[in-house]
């Protein structure tokens, strides 16, 4: 891995990112690359689709790095423009979550000045490769870099999305506490490395990433660059129970409880009727789903400390 010797820059800023912060956040930081002597090419597109395909159109024609502002789901439309190439991706964190820049690439969330700061240091150094995951199902395949989830909080996503009211993140709020007024068992046919189980859980998590929705840390011990995936699910309990672990996934503690199981493989097959998978915080796809890790298929930019 050598360091960027062209100082060719695409930023690709997704402007509705946490109603509207991305647009402020994105001008400060090309205007710090630019004061660097750096060309950089910007990049702005409310569409999801046309913004990932100018910055596909960028990484073919040539830049030295692709430089995403937003959230996660930024963070995965520059995975899936980076993943398999030698165009290393960069984030600049301005979305609801921000769990792909903090949790696997270490950067400061309030602190923007500092955060773009490390980003420029990061440019003069080897690029880091990273796993990244590829999702795989009827009719399509994405890349993925943090989780992909399909349990209770996808259900709460899909109940949220079919809200026409309230407007804005309370819709989630009420989403969430409509599902757990119908929290039961799911029950899922599981496969890792080829051996099949049937399983039973209210919560199933594939990560990447230790953390995700926010700061919560789902699999504490997940690493990005061990070649494996881990799956998190919680058995089946009681709404009072769930209430009681809930609060301790915020420090990871909830791995203690027996009826959290953690495994690690890296090919999976998950599957179960009527259930929606979603990643990085996007709708993805109906299960049945194959989820693959691809070692060191992401190049980064290395801002950790």
């Amino acid at each position: 891995m050598t360091k960027l010797s062209r100082p060719h820059l695409a930023v690709a800023i997704n402007p509705s990112a946490s109603q509207g912060k991305g647009r402020h956040i994105g001008a400060h930081l090309v205007e710090a690359l630019r004061a660097t002597g750096r060309t950089v090419d910007e990049y702005r597109a409310d569409d999801y689709e046309h913004l990932e395909a100018e910055a596909r159109a960028a990484v073919a024609n040539g830049v030295d790095a692709l430089i995403v502002v937003g959230g996660d789901g930024t963070a995965q439309l520059g995975t899936n423009v980076c993943a398999g190439t030698e165009t290393p991706l960069g984030i600049m964190p301005s979305g609801t979550g921000n769990d792909t820049a903090q949790g696997i690439l270490g950067l400061p969330l309030d602190d923007m000045d500092a955060a773009i700061a490390r980003i420029i240091e990061a440019l003069d150094k080897p690029a880091w490769k990273i796993d990244a995951g590829i999702m795989r199902w009827k009719g399509g395949q994405r890349w993925f870099c943090s989780t992909v989830s399909a349990g209770f909080d996808a259900l709460v996503n899909e109940r949220a999305n079919r809200l026409a009211f309230p407007k804005g993140p309370s819709r989630y709020t009420v989403g969430m506490v409509l599902e757990l007024l119908e929290l039961k068992p799911i029950h899922y046919t599981l496969t890792i490395d080829g051996v099949e189980t049937q399983e039973q859980a209210i919560l199933t998590t594939i990560a990447n990433n230790s953390q995700y929705g926010g700061g919560m840390l789902i699999c504490p011990e997940a690493k990005p660059d061990d070649g494996l995936l881990d799956i998190m699910m919680v058995r089946p309990l009681s709404r009072l129970n769930f209430l009681r672990i809930y609060p301790k996934v915020f420090k990871g503690t909830h791995v203690e409880d027996p009826r959290v199981i953690i495994r690690q493989g890296k090919k999976f097959r998950l599957d179960s009727p009527n259930l929606v998978g979603y990643s990085d915080g996007e709708r993805i796809a109906p299960l049945p789903m194959d989820v693959e890790v691809m070692p060191r298929a992401l190049p980064v930019l290395d801002t950790r400390l």
